[in-house]
């Protein structure tokens, strides 16, 4: 099954690629780095998870079929 999940490099999506990935889910993050960090999700090295820095406002392509979307990109509180 294989999840996307935008917002991933923050706290919370980059909690839900860690979580995902211990499903036994291929994970695809997105994220534009505006608010999340790299250094959020810089330690996951399992092969089924894949980084995309992008704005989910622009129109992208993901290929192949994704199962679930889970939208958490947006721009933090002050």
């Amino acid at each position: 099954m294989t999840t996307l999940i935008t917002g991933g490099a923050g706290f919370i999506g980059s909690h839900l690629c860690e979580r995902f990935l211990a499903e036994g889910h291929h994970v695809i993050c997105m994220d534009n780095l505006v608010t999340g960090t790299i250094e959020n999700i810089d330690h996951i090295r399992d092969p089924r998870f894949h980084f995309i820095h992008h704005d989910v406002s622009e129109y992208i392509y993901v290929k192949g079929a994704v199962d679930n979307i889970l939208h958490f990109a947006s721009p933090a509180s002050p």
